[in-house]
């Protein structure tokens, strides 16, 4: 059987791992910390805070900015969930708008989504491509007259919306790390871009996330980073790396945060991963991409993902193949089918509105139907490391026999 997409785990994996275990310090400390500066580095901000999840480090973002109950975040209808329960985490309204036919979000459904309500957008990088976030930031600032700051924080500090004026753009690029815009790394484009290091993704800790702050003046990063390192060990105004100093084990906690940092276990994977991503990680993955495309490009059955255009170039995480015409049933007994050949696929994503919690609280799949048209026929291909060039035929071949033999 062709997996979907296991994890590269090598000897290098395994010293780095081994190394952080024998060094007696296994949560967060100088590798955490060495991995947030070649994130940075990497990303082309200034700063990158490493944490456990991209739910965690986003909602944290939310909570930063001070949005709760009575403001609404703006959100793609198709994305994974987490984008939309970190919205309803924090007591806010997920306000839902459609996708493009590339699978992000539709900047001009953002712009007539916003009101006075509306404290963040946060455009979903789905499968690996960027989305239009220039486009998604000039709908942000040019809704500034109507815009509505709380006066008070929830969350104590000064007020970063009476700082920044607008709505805050978050960008959920937990697929796009290593994704480029305008030949640029995923990082600077939006305020906060946050990005997942969960086992399936291009670059993994285990587990893991990062935020990368791109916060205009007059915001201090440094100030910003501090408040979210703090926030992230329950308030605390010393991590344990800060208290190995000598004398230095007292404390404070400066308000109720949360716990949410990375460990030293997850950044030595980190680390790994991120030394070779350019060199061995994305290349390989591209490759395996532009094999699926040569082999999809006669099949008139068959509608291609798009990879990359003038302006993006995706991260190559996912192959998002659609089936022209199927229904949503067809679209299902085909990956029957393909699994009966012993290849594993998934459809990337259920969206919101079809979830039984969004379902229940009043969200219509019926107005968002180009979210649906691209949800019904889609079959996500695998893609990672170790897959050869044999098995991606052999995944090809899968495919086309099983769409001819559901449609025909």
């Amino acid at each position: 059987m062709i997996p979907f997409s296991p994890p590269r785990i090598d000897e290098k994996t395994i010293q780095a791992v081994t190394d952080a275990l024998r060094s007696g310090w296994i949560t967060t400390g100088p590798r955490t910390k060495e991995f947030e500066k070649r994130l940075a580095a990497y990303c082309g901000v200034q700063r990158v805070i490493a944490l456990n999840s991209w739910t965690n480090a986003a909602e944290l973002a939310l909570r930063w900015y001070g949005i709760g109950p009575g403001d609404e975040v703006i959100v793609p209808a198709y994305t994974y969930c987490a984008t939309a329960n970190i919205v309803k985490h924090v007591g806010a309204k997920p306000v839902l708008v459609d996708v493009l036919d590339d699978f992000t979000i539709n900047p001009e459904a953002v712009r007539q989504a916003m009101n006075p309500r509306t404290k963040a957008i946060i455009p979903v990088d789905i499968g690996g491509l960027p989305a239009r976030v220039a486009e998604i930031v000039k709908v942000a600032e040019d809704s500034c007259a109507w815009f509505s700051p709380a006066v008070n924080l929830r969350v104590g500090g000064s007020n970063p919306q009476m700082r920044l004026g607008r709505a805050l753009v978050l960008s959920d690029a937990a697929h796009s790390f290593g994704a480029r815009i305008g030949g640029k790394s995923i990082g600077p484009q939006a305020d906060i871009t946050g990005f997942s290091f969960h086992a399936v993704k291009n670059l993994t800790t285990a587990e893991g996330g990062a935020l990368a702050f791109q916060l205009p003046a007059p915001f201090d990063t440094e100030e910003v980073y501090r408040w979210f390192n703090t926030m992230s060990l329950h308030g605390q105004n010393k991590d344990a790396l800060a208290k190995t100093k000598p004398g230095a084990w007292r404390y404070d906690v400066e308000a109720p945060g949360w716990k949410c940092n990375m460990t030293d276990i997850q950044a030595a994977i980190g680390l790994v991963e991120l030394d070779r991503y350019d060199s061995e990680t994305l290349p390989r993955r591209k490759a395996i991409c532009e094999r699926y495309h040569a082999g999809f490009a006669q099949e008139a059955a068959l509608d291609r993902p798009l990879l990359k255009d003038a302006h993006r170039e995706g991260s190559y995480h996912l192959y998002m193949l659609r089936v022209a015409k199927a229904t949503e049933e067809q679209r299902d007994a085909i990956i029957a089918a393909i699994s009966a050949r012993e290849v594993s696929v998934n459809v990337h994503f259920i969206p919101l509105p079809l979830l039984s919690h969004y379902r229940n609280t009043g969200y219509r799949m019926e107005d968002y139907p180009n979210a649906y048209k691209h949800y019904s026929r889609e079959i996500s291909l695998p893609v990672y490391y170790d897959l050869s060039d044999e098995q991606v035929d052999t995944v090809i071949a899968a495919v086309k026999e099983a769409v001819h033999a559901v449609m025909g």
